[in-house]
């Protein structure tokens, strides 16, 4: 083999060798490089979207569970309301719930209430004081004690009060007996 010819092989060995390299860097920024930033912005979502759902996971989880205990969540509710919560409570509760409503309906403001239990033994119904102050425009005073006369509940009025109020109001006090059913 002649030396030119060595000369010529080695130089298309030495193109081939440089284009490749050269082809090799081109794919390299081209393809790669570009595509790792991808790879790892979809392993990051990946990773993401997994923790995600495994946090949903847990909620649905819990979320059936508290839906297998709803419909026994009523009776615990009864049962709790039923052993726990004294009958005297529930007597103030619904004294004060009466007076609450019986103010909005007829237009006065509640200005005060006391409650007075009665310890009398041997009587049918238990007695429950009541003391209530209220104040507002004369008229809307005579309708909440008529309201209060004629509530559903056994309310006896002993004794009534009208003082001057501020700004042209009338300030009433009504004293009375709530009956409680036994």
């Amino acid at each position: 083999m002649s030396r030119e010819r060595r000369k010529k092989i080695l130089r298309f060995l030495e193109a081939a060798a440089v284009a490749a390299v050269v082809l090799d860097l081109a794919v390299y920024f081209l393809g790669v490089r570009p595509l790792r930033g991808d790879v790892v912005q979809n392993e990051n979502a990946y990773r993401q979207e997994s923790l995600q759902l495994k946090q949903l996971q847990l909620r649905v989880a819990q979320l059936e569970k508290f839906q297998q205990e709803l419909p026994t969540a009523g009776d615990k509710l009864n049962d709790f309301v039923k052993d726990h919560v004294p009958p005297r409570q529930t007597v103030f509760s619904d004294a004060a719930r009466l007076v609450r409503v019986l103010t909005q309906k007829s237009g006065v403001q509640l200005d005060n209430i006391s409650y007075k239990l009665s310890s009398k033994k041997g009587e049918p119904f238990e007695q429950l004081g009541l003391d209530i102050s209220v104040k507002g425009p004369f008229p809307n005073l005579l309708r909440f004690a008529h309201s209060l006369e004629t509530a559903d509940d056994l309310i006896l009025v002993k004794d009534f009060s009208f003082a001057a109020g501020e700004h042209g109001t009338i300030n009433l006090r009504v004293g009375g007996v709530l009956y409680l059913t036994p």
